[in-house]
């Protein structure tokens, strides 16, 4: 992007700070935002969360202000996977939301600003908190359920597994934000100029300090990364919900052994009965908890061993099943993990096949499923997988050391070293600048 002349030193952050945090995505992108505001609240700090509309109740339950951005994310989830799961789909689909919402988000978080000492920005609206912080002279810090930055250990997460030549792995990450940039680049040059007063970029930001909400169990901090990346562990807290079973979903517990459970959450547009009708009859014998999500409750006949349910807590309700059988986002992935029991993995698209491939290789889940290929010889091979003893004692065991790890308390104390307050656990993060020197060198 054009250059801007480097910023003086910014202020010295020692006490309780006022913070914005947006996002845009489905309730895996915010939910986990939400408990990492919840925790920085409970810290003292005053935090205003702008995400999408539909996915802000957990903000509602857990008392963290909030405002809702302009768009339907569940509309959009539906239009970009009617384009099916290709990087070329997902680059028309990011054009497609980037077109319509962009100003909008700009004005948005461009008046939520106002007054606040930073601001932490992830998911689709990454690029617009970016450009905010920058019009207010203020630091961002990157929030994040996806490990985006740049490293030799693994691929970007975009790309499917085995695409990627093991040298070019490093590459592969700037490769893929630069083909995201481009989708987002020409509305976010307009805004800039109508919303903000500010000059247009010419390439993505790519050094603001990052915090991921992903449990280093699954994803270990990579030796590359620079100090100001973080692998904080899953942003969730102890006993948030509240919640307790239905009556009549704790009679169905109550009446045999733990049952599997299969959702594929924000996952819409593919073929849902034949999906269904193909795990059901894998599943045949078994107890099955059925969440329809997103593509809604089939038209299929369903046999007296499903017990249908609506939204519920994950991760009150794995710990209680004996296997999950989902999609493979970012929340889902965890929570199943920390419940300590196996997972059968369907990616439909994006970074999904990038959780699939790591459970796999972590020796919890078979090799991911495919709804193409629901031949009943595959998905019989892919249970015995699952339900190996070997396979259960390793998932365990991770779910163990997962139970050790507190996300938000790491994610809260990281914020507060970057932005210059005193470390308190001995630790030390370099004081970020403001992000009007953000830019790709």
């Amino acid at each position: 992007m054009s250059r801007f002349t480097e910023p003086s030193p910014g202020p010295c952050y020692t006490g309780h700070m006022r913070l914005l945090a947006l996002t845009y995505g489905t309730e895996g992108d915010t939910r986990p935002l939400t408990l990492l505001c919840r925790g920085l609240i409970d810290a003292g700090h005053q935090v205003l969360l702008l995400a999408d509309g539909g996915t802000l109740g957990s903000a509602r339950a857990l008392d963290v202000p909030h405002a809702a951005l302009q768009g339907d994310i569940h509309e959009e989830v539906v239009a970009l996977l009617s384009r099916g799961n290709s990087p070329r789909a997902a680059s028309s689909g990011l054009a497609r939301m980037a077109r319509r919402h962009v100003a909008d988000w700009m004005r948005q978080a461009d008046q939520a600003a106002s007054g606040c000492e930073a601001v932490l920005a992830g998911g689709l609206a990454a690029f617009v908190g970016l450009s905010v912080a920058e019009r207010h002279g203020i630091p961002v810090i990157g929030t994040g359920m996806i490990p985006i930055t740049p490293t030799r250990a693994f691929p970007s997460p975009f790309l499917p597994p085995g695409w990627t030549p093991p040298p070019l792995n490093r590459l592969s990450h700037r490769v893929v934000t630069r083909l995201i940039w481009q989708q987002f680049r020409a509305p976010i040059n307009q805004a800039r100029r109508a919303v903000l007063g500010l000059p247009p970029a010419t390439t993505p930001w790519i050094d603001a300090p990052m915090l991921y909400g992903v449990s280093p169990s699954l994803v270990a901090t990579p030796a590359d990364w620079p100090a100001d990346h973080r692998v904080c562990g899953q942003w969730r807290l102890p006993d948030s919900t509240g919640w307790s079973p239905a009556p009549a979903l704790q009679a169905f517990l109550d009446a045999g052994p733990p049952p599997v459970y299969v959702g594929f959450g924000s996952m819409t547009g593919f073929d849902r009965d034949a999906v269904l009708s193909a795990l059901l009859r894998m599943l045949e014998g078994r107890r099955v908890l059925l969440s329809p999500g997103w593509s809604g409750t089939p038209a299929l006949a369903l046999p007296g061993n499903v017990h249908v349910v609506g939204a519920v807590p994950h991760e009150a309700l794995f710990p209680l099943t004996s296997l999950v059988i989902h999609h493979g986002g970012s929340g889902t992935t965890h929570s199943a993990c920390r419940a300590g029991v196996p997972s059968m993995v369907m990616p439909f698209a994006a970074d999904q096949f990038f959780w699939a491939d790591r459970l796999h290789r972590l020796g919890v889940a078979p090799p991911a499923l495919s709804p193409r290929r629901l031949d009943s010889q595959r998905l019989s091979a892919a249970l015995a997988v699952a339900e190996h003893p070997d396979v259960r004692a390793r998932a365990t065991a991770l779910g163990r050391r997962m139970a050790t790890e507190d996300g938000v308390a790491i994610g809260v104390a990281a914020v507060g070293q970057l932005l210059g307050q005193p470390a308190t656990n001995g630790s030390a993060m370099a004081p970020i600048a403001s992000a009007r020197s953000r830019s790709d060198p």
